[in-house]
């Protein structure tokens, strides 16, 4: 199983209907991506986030799927641009230590597919997490 984690903070100014809007679109997505087994979204309580989710899939196909399903670039399309500070991580069960190398393939293959995306990410204020493009990147 893989955990896929993200943290949000918001831009100043970021109304609670352009919230409120992306996260049924986040939740309606679950609904219609096979590949995600669990989905939990809500308020982050735990540090400078405003928001945070996690995806669980069962393995690297499953999480490549999700990554490149046409609800998440929507998502990643319409949510991106509301965001100043995000983080994206994994935890896994998986004992494969190569596994941190082949979820950052994932990553960049889809930056590279999606450059559009990848200018979203790179564009934010602040970014850490798996391949993350741009001179944010950690």
């Amino acid at each position: 199983m893989i955990y896929h984690v993200t943290r949000m903070a918001l831009k100043p100014g970021v109304s609670e209907e352009e919230v409120a809007a992306v996260m049924r679109r986040m939740r309606e997505a679950r609904s219609s991506d096979p590949s995600i087994r669990s989905l939990l979204l809500g308020r982050d309580h735990g540090g400078e986030y405003d928001y945070s989710h996690i995806s669980v899939v069962d393995d690297l196909a499953a999480y490549e799927a999700m990554m490149n399903d046409p609800a998440h670039l929507e998502i990643d399309r319409i949510g991106l641009p509301l965001l100043d500070k995000f983080v994206s991580f994994d935890v896994t069960d998986d004992p494969d230590p190569e596994l941190r190398t082949q979820i950052a393939a994932i990553h960049q293959r889809r930056f590279d597919a999606v450059p559009d995306v990848a200018e979203l990410v790179a564009g934010l204020g602040e970014y850490s997490g798996s391949a993350a493009p741009g001179p944010h990147a950690t």
